[in-house]
This record gives C-alpha cells, sequence and structure tokens, in this order.
C-alpha cells in the first residue's frame, strides 16, 4: 500500500502589519455605535487604500485593528506612515478623548500561509509590537529595520531591546519619529506629528571627565555604560541606547534639545573628578520638557579601587534614580486627564514606595487594580498588585492572610510564565514563599533575581530576611549592610533596618535590636510592625513604659495586628527560629499587645 506523502504547509518570507485601535474598549464604552462606525469609515477611507497601494493584503479584521502581509518591508513602512497620516487627517476635528488612533507594529518574518490567515513567530512578534507604540506611532523590529534604514524618508529611535509579552527572547525595537521630504519628489502627504516621548524614557549622557587625565576616561565611560544598563531593569522603562547617547560626548548639550532629538522625558548627566587620592562625582535629573532638574547629588570618595567604587555609585544612582523617576511619572500621572495602564501603574507603585501602611497599600491595590482593568497584561501592575497581596498577608493584620498570598503567588507565576527573566517577579515569588514556610526556596528566587539585576539591593535585604526563618538569623545584619551600602538613601532602607532589627531579637541581642529598631521607626513613622517590633525589644530590656508606648504607636497604625495572627502564620518550622519567635511574643505581651 502506498502511503500518502502529507500536504505541504506554505510558507514564505513576508514583512507583517498589525494595527490596533488605542483605547479601544474606552471608546467602545463611551459610545459602541459611533466608535464602530467611525473605525469601519477608516478602514475603507484610510487603512484599505494605504495597504493596496503598497501592495499589500489585508488578512483580517480583529475587531480593534487588522492585520496586513506585504512582500516588502519598505513598502510595508511606507503604506504605515501612509495610513497614520491620513487617519490623523481624518479625525483631526474629534475630541481627544474620542479620537481614534491606531498603534502598528510591523516585522519582517516566516511565516505560515493559508487562504483567509497567517501565522508563526513572526506574526506573533509583529502583534505583541504594536502594544507598546505610542498612539499614532509606528514600531518596528530589527529585522525590518534593516531591510528599510536608508530606503525610507522616516527616521528612527533605537529603544533598545524589549521583552514582549508571551515572546521568548528580548526583541531589539525602532519608532518612527517623523517624515522628511523625499528626495525624489516633491509632493507628499502631510507629516505625521512626532510621537510622544515614551513614558519613564531616559537618556545617559556621557559623564565627563573633569581631571585632566585622559586615561581617566575609562572610568567616566564606564559610570555612563553600568548606569545604562541598570536603569533599563526598571519595569516599565525606556532607556536610550548607549550608541544614541555618545554622540553627545564632548559637546555642550542642553537638557532640551536632547530630549526632542532622542524623544526621551529625562536627561542624566553628570562629571567625574579625580583629585589625587580622592574622586569626586557630580550628577543631575533633569526634565527634557521643562528642563526643570529634578534632582542632584555629589559623590566624594577616597580612592581606592576604582572598578569597585564604580559599582558601588552605580548601585547607588540607579537605586535612587529608580524612586525619582517613578515618582516623577506618577506626578505626571495624576495631572492626566486620561490615564492609561502605565498611567496608573506608576501611580499605584508611588504609592508603595511611602510605605506599607493601610492607606498606602489600599491606595496602590485601587490603582493596579484599575491598571488592569485597562491592560489585564500589564506585568507591572500584574507585579505591584501580587506585591500589595503579600504586604497584606505577611503584616499578620488579617484572618485572610493565607488568601492574600496564594492570590499573591497565583499572579507571579502567570507573570513568569509570560516574562520569566524579570528580577522583579522572581523577587515577588521569592517574598511569598518566604512569608509561607518555603524560606529557602525563597532565598533561591532572590539569588535568581540577583543574578539577573546584579546591584539589586532590596535582593540583598531580602535574603537576609529569608534567612532569619531557616535559623541563620546571625547572617542577617551582613546582608543588611550589604543593601545600605549598595542604596544607603533607599526608599525601602526603613524595612532594612526593621530585618535588622528582628533578627537581632531572634538572636537574644535585643540592645542592638533597639538601635536598628529606632532606625527603622524613625526613618518611617508609618512602618506599624517596626513600632511594634520595637516594643517587644524595648520590653524585654526592662524599659516597659517605652515599650508600651511603641506598641500603642504601632496598633494606632493597624490595629489588626495579634500574637494569634502571627502565631497562626506558621511561617517557618525552623525550631532556631521558633525558639526566637517566642521571645518576641514573650516581648510583646510584656508590652501590652494584644493576643488576639
Amino acid at each position: 500500500m502506498v502511503q500518502e506523502r502529507p500536504a505541504r504547509i506554505e510558507r514564505r518570507l513576508s514583512a507583517i502589519l498589525a494595527a490596533d485601535v488605542a483605547g479601544y474598549s474606552r471608546l467602545m464604552h463611551q459610545d459602541e455605535e459611533a466608535t464602530h462606525t467611525k473605525l469601519t469609515a477608516l478602514l475603507s477611507d484610510g487603512i484599505m487604500p494605504a495597504v493596496t497601494e503598497h501592495g499589500g493584503r489585508i488578512v483580517k479584521n480583529t475587531g480593534d485593528g487588522f492585520l496586513a502581509e506585504f512582500p516588502s518591508a519598505v513598502e510595508a513602512v511606507r503604506a504605515a506612515v501612509q495610513l497614520q497620516t491620513r487617519v490623523n487627517e481624518l479625525t483631526n476635528a474629534e475630541a481627544e478623548d474620542r479620537r481614534i488612533a491606531f498603534r502598528i507594529g510591523i516585522n519582517v518574518g516566516d511565516v505560515i500561509v493559508e487562504p483567509h490567515d497567517i501565522f508563526g513567530d513572526g506574526v506573533n512578534i509583529a502583534a505583541r509590537l504594536e502594544s507598546i507604540a505610542e498612539p499614532g506611532g509606528i514600531c518596528i523590529t530589527s529585522s525590518a529595520y534593516d531591510h528599510v534604514r536608508g530606503k525610507v524618508s522616516v527616521e528612527f529611535i533605537d529603544l533598545g531591546e524589549q521583552n514582549l509579552k508571551n515572546i521568548h527572547s528580548a526583541v531589539r525595537v525602532y519608532a518612527v519619529v517623523r517624515a522628511r521630504p523625499s528626495s525624489t519628489t516633491q509632493v507628499e502627504s502631510a507629516k505625521p506629528e512626532p510621537l510622544s516621548p515614551p513614558r519613564l524614557s531616559i537618556v545617559v549622557l556621557p559623564f565627563v571627565n573633569l581631571s585632566g587625565d585622559r586615561e581617566q576616561d575609562y572610568f567616566a565611560d564606564g559610570i555612563t555604560e553600568s548606569l545604562t544598563t541598570d536603569l533599563s531593569r526598571i519595569g516599565g522603562s525606556f532607556v536610550m541606547g548607549s550608541n544614541s547617547a555618545v554622540s553627545y560626548k564632548g559637546r555642550a548639550t542642553d537638557a532640551r534639545q536632547v530630549g526632542r532629538e532622542l524623544n526621551v522625558c529625562y536627561v542624566l548627566e553628570g562629571s567625574v573628578q579625580r583629585s589625587g587620592k580622592r574622586l569626586r562625582m557630580n550628577v543631575q535629573l533633569i526634565d527634557a520638557r521643562s528642563g526643570q532638574h529634578l534632582w542632584a547629588e555629589r559623590f566624594e570618595k577616597p580612592v581606592v579601587d576604582l572598578f569597585d567604587m564604580q559599582d558601588e555609585i552605580v548601585s547607588r544612582l540607579a537605586g535612587t534614580l529608580g524612586a525619582q523617576l517613578i515618582e516623577a511619572e506618577a506626578r505626571r500621572a495624576e495631572r492626566t486627564l486620561h490615564p492609561d495602564a502605565m498611567d496608573l501603574c506608576f501611580q499605584g507603585r508611588a504609592w508603595l514606595m511611602k510605605g506599607i501602611s493601610l492607606e498606602c497599600v489600599t491606595q496602590a491595590r485601587g490603582f493596579f487594580e484599575r491598571s488592569l482593568e485597562f491592560d489585564p497584561g500589564n506585568v507591572e501592575a500584574m507585579i505591584g498588585l501580587a506585591n500589595v497581596d503579600t504586604v497584606v498577608g505577611g503584616s499578620f493584620t488579617t484572618d485572610d492572610g493565607p488568601a492574600r498570598l496564594a492570590a499573591a503567588e497565583a499572579m507571579v507565576n502567570k507573570v513568569l510564565s509570560i516574562r520569566p527573566n524579570s528580577a522583579s517577579a522572581h523577587m515577588a515569588r521569592g517574598w511569598v514563599q518566604t512569608f509561607t514556610n518555603r524560606a529557602a526556596q525563597g532565598i533561591r528566587e532572590f539569588e535568581h533575581a540577583l543574578a539577573l539585576a546584579p546591584n539589586l539591593a532590596n535582593a540583598h535585604a531580602a535574603l537576609g530576611f529569608a534567612k532569619s526563618y531557616i535559623g541563620r538569623a546571625t547572617e542577617t545584619e551582613g546582608h543588611i549592610l550589604e543593601a545600605l551600602r549598595l542604596s544607603p538613601r533607599d526608599v525601602f532602607a526603613y524595612q532594612w533596618a526593621c530585618f535588622a532589627g528582628v533578627a537581632k531579637l531572634l538572636l537574644g541581642s535585643d540592645v542592638e535590636a533597639v538601635s536598628w529598631l529606632r532606625q527603622s521607626t524613625e526613618a518611617n513613622r508609618n512602618f506599624h510592625l517596626a513600632h511594634i517590633s520595637l516594643a517587644a525589644a524595648l520590653a524585654l530590656t526592662g524599659a516597659l513604659d517605652e515599650a508600651r508606648t511603641a506598641a500603642r504607636t504601632g496598633l494606632a497604625l493597624n490595629s489588626g495586628f495579634t500574637i494569634r495572627r502571627l502565631l497562626a502564620a506558621q511561617q517557618s518550622d525552623n525550631p532556631i527560629y521558633l525558639e526566637g519567635l517566642q521571645r518576641l511574643c514573650e516581648g510583646w505581651r510584656l508590652a501590652g499587645v494584644a493576643e488576639g
């Protein structure tokens, strides 16, 4: 019997264009019929003509957008620019909050072809790519860029490596900046408006070496390169590649001009000066839109080992800048009339940075939940919501703590299935595991996070915290000191000091515990666990009046804390930890903390 050969699968190399309507759900919620009618008209009058004119075909409509295929990447980009220009013309009279704007992603890839559809990674990448484009904007992959560079009348900015949802490897992305007149024709469509700068976008300009010693250039260059790498790990950030920034080396620059030329919101600039055995560094963060100086810092240290000092300075700068940038974006988002998913996410993160009081976590939860309503796949909002649930579950102030921790773990696992190399997601999973009697696994997650982001100060502190749960509280202080060395002014330093203080209590070093816990309460007076832990430490040293005052302060901040809830959490079955925990409970009882 002759066996039939399987049907041949048709494949071809194509330029794939994926487009969707920015804020489609909001527009449909406002007026379904009007939005549908306007979208249908745009497809007919603006999109179909641009696609067919450039040799493409609409593969399918997707409800809120469409998928098109072209035999040429050059023609795909030309069609995208033409249709964005035409859509802008047709919608220009609409109110901004009701205007339809498309986001476009273009990729070149080998696709599987069927009569009415195309499939494959090339299609998936284009579809994911359009989600990071600005409304009215166009993003293309490096594979498309290699085909169109120098052949189309538009300019591009390099957005660097981007992690796209459900795409295993990072993809290098370029964004169209603006059109310019072609050398072959004097008549062209109207130019599209320049793209708005991506949120949390920053360029690290080459640090200036003021030493007069050209041999020190490598140190200034190393600071620039390392800062660019570290800042790119901030969730939701876009950091301009160093190849673009280096063009400004040795030039007098104006931050607003740099912002316009590179299409970024923030500019970081700095100088390095070595004098004898000391090194001085000045750094400043500037809002590229207004020219306003947002933050400045000076470092002055003895020169021992330049490379060790470079790592320390970079980690301090990256930690501080991360907080400054998120706060700046949150302030901007507060003034936005129609916040989107990332606006809301930045506001949630800003509330968590203020503290973990009941008000802070409640506000943060609200922003993260609203962000996910806009974009259910927003990874940063998912991590934020998991962190809120972990904070509540690990604060011993509610009886549904285990349910909160279970919800946090489910959310983190979902994130890691989308973005397996997210250091912040591994941190979030490590915290959940530590709070659920799996501290050894948590330690491995924190170590993994450090492998992904070596200057992540919070991971060092988390390691110290987790080790106290497995009977190794003697190691906690060392990890906390390392975290503070890397980021001495960190927004979470008050928590780290509390971790060290509790570890000292577990070890019976009550006087040292008091010192660390006072440091924590002075850094943030709204952290209820620091006050309550200080109450135990003071009671065990015999200072009962102060202990009761500290206990009242902590319980006023969060009245839900009880000894019963802490013991019911069963966070560790390690006998050394449990022995120390009994000392803590004894101190709380002396200080008047309720059993509950």
